[in-house]
C-alpha cells in the first residue's frame, strides 16, 4: 500500500482520529496557522510531508522519571 503524498480535508480530520474538526482546519487556514496546505482551485490538500512536519512541531517532550538507587532496588527482591 501506498501512502499518498497529499491527503483531503476530510482525510486529516481521519489522521487525528476527529480531534481537529474540519472547521477548525478551516480557520486555521484563513488565520494562517496549523498545518501548511496547497490549494488548487476549490481543492485543498495538505501534504503529508508537512502534517508530518507540524506533528513533530507540536510534540511534547517529557523528561525521564529518575529511578531508583541500584540498593534500594535490591533490598526489594530480598524482602519479598
Amino acid at each position: 500500500m501506498t501512502i499518498p503524498a497529499y491527503l483531503t480535508l476530510e482525510e486529516v480530520v481521519a489522521r487525528y482520529r476527529g480531534q481537529i474538526s474540519e472547521g477548525t482546519l478551516r480557520n486555521w487556514r484563513s488565520m494562517r496557522i496549523g498545518p501548511s496546505f496547497i490549494k488548487i482551485g476549490k481543492a485543498v490538500l495538505y501534504p503529508v510531508e508537512e502534517l508530518d512536519r507540524w506533528d513533530r512541531s507540536n510534540l511534547v517532550q517529557c523528561r525521564r522519571t529518575r529511578s531508583l538507587p541500584f540498593e534500594t532496588v535490591g533490598a526489594d527482591r530480598e524482602a519479598g
